[in-house]
């Protein structure tokens, strides 16, 4: 297999979901196709491909939905509406990547895996649940749920006060052998939706989920290890990372060492909650033997890869 011919192409939640229009399905699909510009053009260049997907609106909808059903349908724990979504949001993915190849000729086949992520039981996050989900409450709100479902609140910013859970890192894809053997047959795998589905090993051997949530980006590191992935191509909102970000010394990275992106995130440059997990996710990935992590916007998935835009991070 050529590794610099195999690619984890991670989409970000805007990919799906834009804030811009009214979260239907009908819109979803329509901006599924759009987002797949870029896959398509690493498709024609001969890249073999994972793509990975982020599943916040969808996990909040899912959420909300149970909610209004309490009391009239059962309670859903959060791995089987993260692993809801991740096939729902597969489906879209793969029907429109589908479409698209018979349009461009393109004779590959696209299939979706619902895909588990290993988690240490032990992992210190899961004592510690910041990942903020769900639908915005009145602190008065937030105080009656803590009490009535044993729920962790905390305030988000200054719009209201939202559930938060457990984020342990992932460190190995039960399906990995399986997405390795498609990914080298030619085959397009959309895998690990949502950061996929957090799970443990339990006393007795036995794969056991738990109530909690897996960044999209860690596990797209992950992946791309274990699928031999030379290349991490993280798709987000913006066209490159910038240190100083915000002020009037902002600088735009373009091509930066490892060692040199690692100084940046110890210096605080890159906020837990929004390009600090992208980072350390490029780094990880780095680290266990990968040539190269691109970060930027959907249009620029193709010229990143090749250095003509966004920020391309190599090994020293």
């Amino acid at each position: 297999m050529n590794r610099r011919k195999t690619a984890v192409v991670a989409l970000g939640g805007n990919a799906i979901t834009s804030p811009e229009r009214e979260d239907t399905i009908a819109n979803q699909f329509a901006n599924t196709r759009k987002s797949l510009d870029g896959v398509v053009e690493l498709v024609l260049e001969g890249f073999n491909l994972v793509v990975t997907h982020g599943n916040g609106p969808q996990v909040g909808n899912a959420l909300l939905r149970i909610e209004l059903a309490r009391g009239k349908a059962p309670i859903l724990p959060l791995g089987v509406c993260v692993a809801d979504t991740e096939g729902g949001m597969g489906y879209m993915i793969e029907q429109s990547l589908q479409n698209r190849l018979r349009r461009e000729g393109i004779n590959r086949p696209v299939v979706t895996i619902i895909t588990q992520m290993l988690v240490k039981a032990d992992d210190p996050a899961i004592n510690n649940p910041t990942k903020f989900i769900g639908q915005f409450y009145t602190e008065e709100q937030a105080r009656k749920l803590e009490r009535a479902r044993d729920w962790k609140m905390k305030q988000d910013v200054d719009r209201g006060w939202r559930r938060v859970v457990p984020s342990p890192i992932p460190y190995h894809t039960v399906e990995a052998d399986t997405i390795r053997k498609l990914v080298n047959s030619g085959t397009i795998v959309i895998a690990g939706g949502g950061g996929g589905i957090p799970v443990f090993v339990d006393e007795n051997g036995d794969y056991e989920g738990l109530d909690a949530v897996i960044d999209k980006d860690h596990a797209s590191a992950v992946i791309a290890s274990e699928t031999g992935a030379g290349v991490l191509s993280i798709l987000t909102s913006v066209d490159s990372v910038a240190v100083n970000f915000g002020k009037p010394d902002q600088e735009n990275l373009g091509t930066v060492t490892l060692s040199k992106i690692k100084g940046y995130l110890g210096d605080g440059h890159f906020p837990p909650g929004s390009m600090g997990p992208k980072i350390e996710a490029a780094i990880s990935f780095l680290e266990s033997g990968g040539e190269m992590v691109t970060i930027t916007s959907l249009q620029n998935a193709r010229k990143a890869v090749h250095g003509d835009a966004g920020t391309r991070i190599v090994p020293d």
